[in-house]
């Protein structure tokens, strides 16, 4: 499993059970999203300063598991 992964968690009571970035209420969703939508990595650092590099390469490696159909244990 790539460690990145530990990153990712999910509580029932935070977000709707979908799949955060540290505890925090930063969805990999929303990550995703900003990315998609042609932010950078560094511009979406700068919009949450408490997110770290390895923080988006977290949620760009659960995104690539997901659709590799691979079975996701988020910490």
């Amino acid at each position: 499993m790539n460690p990145l992964l530990e990153r990712i968690t999910i509580e029932p009571g935070k977000a709707g059970g979908r799949p955060c970035i540290r505890g925090l209420r930063v969805r990999v969703q929303d990550v995703l999203e900003m990315l998609a939508a042609g932010m950078s990595a560094a511009e979406v650092l700068q919009e949450y300063p408490y997110l770290e590099a390895d923080d988006i390469r977290a949620a760009l490696a659960y995104a690539a598991a997901a659709v590799a159909d691979t079975t996701v244990v988020a910490a």
